[in-house]
Order: C-alpha cells, then sequence, then structure tokens
C-alpha cells in the first residue's frame, strides 16, 4: 500500500483527478455490466429473439511519437509567470495550491518536446532541467530562465550509404556530383518553442524567449551572474484618517502620518544593504539545509519611483489625508507606486521579504535607518528578532543576467517573441494580444475600483456626527502595520525591532533538525552525508566530488 501511495505522490494534480475518473467509469460500467448479464440471463430463458448481439466496441488507442526519430537540443528558456495562483515555482508533493513546475511540465509533455516514462509523473530528472529561481508561493517572475534538453526539428546524422565516400563525396556513376547539403536555420527549420508553448500554457504563464545558441554545460542555476528582484508598493501604502479624526492629545508612536510612508528614510536604508554581508538576520532558516553560509553579496539595492503609474484618487488630494514630514506631501496624482529594487548574485530564502519588511518600517517612522545596521552585525545579534515576513504578492523576480565571469561561453543569446515572425508578437493570436487581454481584465478591475472608492470617499460628511455617541478621535491604542499587504495590520503597542523575542540561531535550527533525524548535531549529519556520496561514487566507478560540491549541492 506504501509503495502505491508513494507512485502516486509525484503525479500532477490533472493526472490524478483523470486517474480517478477512470477508475470511477471502470466501477460504474462493472455495475452496469453485472446488471446487464442478469437480465439477459433471464432473458434468454423466456425469449425466442436469436438475434446477434452488437459487437463491443473498440478502445482508441493514443498514438505516442517514436522518440527515436527525433534529434535533441538543450534550450534555454526565458518566461514570465504571475504567481497569484500558484503554491511557488518549484513542484512539491503535497502542495495544495498547483506550481509553475508541474503547469511547465504539462505543457512540454503536451507538445511532445519531452519524452518521459510516465507523462503522469513531474521528474525533470531526464531532461537535462535546470532552473534560475526558486520564488515562494505567490511571487511572481518576469525574467525567470530554465534550460531543457527538448525534441528538435533538425535531422538526426545518417549513416553513409553504400555508394558514399568516406569524405562525403559520391562515388563516380550515374548522378553526377552531390547535392550540396543546406544548412539548418533555427528560425525556418526548427520548432517554435515559445509560440507552441504559449497556446498550452495558462494566460499568466507565458514564454518569452529562447536561446538557439545554449551551450551544452549551460546551468540555468550555476551560470547566472545577477538576479534582480522588485517589491512593489504605494504610497500612500493604505488608507490615511482624515487629519480631523486624529486624536492631537494622544501619544504618537511614528513621526510618520499612518497610512505614509517617508520614501527618503527608505531610500537611506536600503542603501545599507549592499555589499557583501552576512544575512542570517534578513532570511529564514531552513533546517533541511547543510550549508550553513549567510554571506551574500548585493550589488545595489535603492527606492525607485515607478513612472505613470498612478491611479487617481481625489480624496488624497485633500490636505486633512496628506502627510506633513514626507518627500510626497505636496505631490498631485496620488497614490504613487515605487518598487524596493535589489540586485545580487544569489539570495537566501524569503531574503527579499524579510528585507522589504525591515524598509517598511522604516518607512514608517517606527524604526531607524540603522537598525539594519545592527542586524547585519552578526556579533551584536545573533539571532534574528521575531518580525513578520513581507507580503508574498508584490515581489517579483525581474530578471536574471548570465553568464558568470568565469564562463563567457556560457553567454545566452536571446531570441525573443517576434523577433523571428513578428505575427508570434502583434498577430491575432500573438503574445502581446494576449497580454492584453490579461491585463485589460485586470485594469477593468481597477478601475471599477478605484471609482467605488472616489464615490465612497466622496458621499459622507463626517463632520455632522448624526450619532451623539460617536467618538471625536479615533483610539490610539493600536498601531497600524503596513507589511507589503492590501491592508494594514493592527498590532496594538509597537514593540520595537530589536526587542522583539529572538529566534533560535542557525546552529541551534540545523542541530535540532539533525538530533531529530538522529544524528549528532549538524556536523554529524554533514559528515554522514559527504560519506554517502563518496560511497556511492566508488560504487559507479568514479572519483570522489569535491567537498565545496557538496555542499553546494547540499544547500
Amino acid at each position: 500500500m506504501d509503495k502505491k501511495k508513494a507512485a502516486y505522490e509525484r503525479w500532477t494534480k490533472d493526472a490524478l483527478i483523470k486517474r480517478i475518473q477512470t477508475l470511477e467509469a471502470n466501477l460504474v460500467r462493472a455495475e452496469t455490466h453485472n446488471q446487464d448479464s442478469t437480465t439477459t440471463t433471464a432473458a434468454e430463458g423466456s425469449s425466442t429473439n436469436n438475434a446477434t448481439p452488437s459487437p463491443p466496441k473498440k478502445k482508441k488507442i493514443e498514438r505516442k511519437i517514436d522518440s527515436s526519430k527525433y534529434s535533441t537540443r538543450l534550450v534555454a528558456f526565458k518566461l514570465a509567470y504571475l504567481g497569484k495562483r500558484y503554491g511557488g515555482f518549484e513542484f512539491a508533493v503535497h502542495a495544495n495550491l498547483p506550481s509553475i513546475e508541474e503547469e511547465l511540465w504539462k505543457a512540454f509533455v503536451k507538445a511532445c518536446l519531452i519524452f518521459p516514462e510516465n507523462p503522469d509523473v513531474v521528474d525533470w530528472d531526464s531532461c537535462e532541467y535546470s532552473k534560475c529561481g526558486r520564488t515562494d508561493r505567490g511571487v511572481s517572475a518576469f525574467g525567470q530562465v530554465i534550460a531543457v534538453r527538448v525534441r528538435s526539428n533538425r535531422p538526426l546524422p545518417k549513416e553513409a550509404p553504400e555508394g558514399e565516400r568516406e569524405d562525403g563525396g559520391n562515388v563516380e556513376g550515374e548522378g553526377g556530383a552531390a547535392e550540396e547539403k543546406r544548412e539548418f536555420d533555427d528560425f525556418t527549420d526548427e520548432l517554435p518553442y515559445c509560440r507552441i508553448l504559449n497556446k498550452l500554457l495558462p494566460p499568466d504563464i507565458r514564454m518569452l524567449a529562447w536561446c538557439p545558441t545554449t551551450a551544452a554545460d549551460f546551468s540555468a542555476r550555476h551560470d547566472c551572474r545577477e538576479r534582480q528582484y522588485r517589491y512593489f508598493f504605494t504610497q500612500p501604502a493604505f488608507a490615511p484618517y482624515p487629519q480631523s479624526l486624529e486624536n492631537p492629545a494622544g501619544t504618537a508612536t511614528t513621526k510618520v502620518k499612518g497610512g505614509w510612508l517617508d520614501i527618503e528614510a527608505m531610500r537611506r536604508a536600503a542603501k545599507k544593504f549592499e555589499g557583501t554581508h552576512d544575512f542570517r538576520n534578513f532570511c529564514r532558516v531552513d533546517p533541511s539545509k547543510l550549508n550553513i553560509n549567510f554571506e551574500r553579496k548585493v550589488f545595489e539595492a535603492d527606492i525607485v519611483e515607478v513612472e505613470d503609474a498612478e491611479t487617481a484618487l481625489p480624496f488624497l488630494d485633500r490636505d486633512e489625508f496628506k502627510p506633513t514630514s514626507t518627500s510626497d506631501a505636496g505631490l498631485k496624482k496620488l497614490p504613487k507606486v515605487y518598487y524596493f529594487h535589489v540586485r545580487g548574485t544569489a539570495f537566501l530564502w524569503h531574503q527579499i521579504r524579510c528585507m522589504a519588511s525591515v524598509i517598511f518600517m522604516v518607512g514608517q517612522g517606527l524604526e531607524d535607518p540603522s537598525v539594519i545596521d545592527r542586524l547585519l552585525d552578526i556579533e551584536a545579534e545573533p539571532r534574528r528578532p521575531n518580525y513578520q515576513l513581507a507580503d508574498e504578492i508584490p515581489l517579483v523576480l525581474w530578471d536574471c543576467k548570465f553568464p558568470r565571469p568565469e564562463k563567457p561561453q556560457n553567454a545566452l543569446d536571446w531570441a525573443y517573441v517576434g523577433e523571428d515572425n513578428p505575427l508570434y508578437q502583434h498577430g491575432i493570436t500573438g503574445l502581446l494580444g494576449g497580454v492584453w487581454e490579461y491585463w485589460r481584465e485586470k485594469k477593468m478591475d481597477e478601475l471599477l475600483a478605484s471609482q467605488l472608492l472616489n464615490i465612497v470617499s466622496s458621499q459622507a460628511d463626517i463632520n455632522l456626527r448624526r450619532d451623539p455617541k460617536a467618538p471625536l478621535h479615533i483610539p490610539t491604542t493600536t498601531t497600524r502595520i503596513f507589511e507589503g499587504g492590501d491592508k494594514e495590520r493592527l498590532a496594538g503597542k509597537y514593540q520595537p525591532l530589536l526587542k522583539k523575542p529572538r529566534l533560535p540561531s542557525p546552529q541551534e535550527t540545523f542541530d535540532k533538525e539533525a538530533r531529530r533525524k538522529g544524528y549528532a548535531d549538524a556536523a554529524d549529519m554533514r559528515e554522514a552525508f559527504i560519506r554517502k556520496r563518496e560511497e556511492a561514487a566508488a560504487a559507479a566507478g568514479e572519483p570522489p566530488p569535491e567537498v565545496a560540491a557538496l555542499e553546494e549541492e547540499a544547500e
């Protein structure tokens, strides 16, 4: 029973549903057959009709492509997806939501670009598959990169016929000189990979480009030199209260008006992330990982305004809603849209969301930018304060840059959709038209919501106070905190970041996980892992792997 259960664990959701439907249909068919047999037996005893029964219907046999008749090639793809509907990029066995990898798997299988032994099981091992980033649940990407060995239209090498010389020429005789072979063209002769896949993928997952010159040893993970993230937010971050309802006698917990952000303070804080630092206080520790290196290099960190992205909400232009101490106090066309921009070699689990969370605390005047210096000092702060992560939806893996300086030959020369055939970009079924349709649907949602918000904000005259028991001011006992989501979180009296309870140190987390698995500590578990890999290499007649490679594999 356990083996059967394990066999279904990596099946796609659609395949499992199809399997259940097949089993239910077989059950119904068996019950119907039993009833028909009983009825037929009774009828044969009393009927004199000797009519010939109709022959059973033949089952439709699915025709499969013979993969041996096709050549393959390793192709790098650049893709974009909106992650709100998905449980993350990486396929997870017990996830409640579909993953991006599962949708990609189904599209590649259906297009017969890959030929797995069991198409229902998500297993990329046979495809030389690699991915650049593993985005979490809800996170989007506009420049994700994967590499897959796929079916190609390139002709297979043919054996030389009996009448052909070893040097490629023909023997003398009828037929004359040999015909010149035309060179294979990647755009006129090859499969239109992106166009094929975009027809099969959901509208919120799009293939943007492919690389015809992908190197044979290319790895989307190991050859990436830089990853760029953007975390989007609005200014104001949430609906501010009118000044008339704010209690002037109350003790203010922040110098910034509720709902608004101090963009300049956020920018000063963001710049502190630049350089090489130990980011253990800006990530979530995965106890199953054996690598304990938390040092990462950030090339650039900044707060950037998105030009011409405003949706006019006129009520924010009224003085009673405006801040008095931020750089946006005198501006029109509110709210504004900004993003927290980060460029680096690689990032830890939830690192960007942790960084954004602290940046937002600074922007609300709850923390000083110097708190980042303190958290980057692991000797002063060896354990991370237990603060909330920023919401996942506004985070985007914006782009991935190749190659690493030490392997310039693995650069990617992207061929974007439409550069081969303009109709693939602007035709009736082109990429741009499909994305436009998706955008307009969401734009109408935004437009109607903004019109409704404008109506609601202008209808009521709150100065009437028709209820004599209505309070004069909003209570100040609760702090409203912005963490990147659609609304603020009520947090009671704000507790400064450096006074919050501390989480266990990474080493304590690793040791606890190792003891749970029966080891003495994390070092013992790491040695056991290296020993197993060395034994496996010896059994296969391979040289022992280097320690650095094992550590990278464990990470």
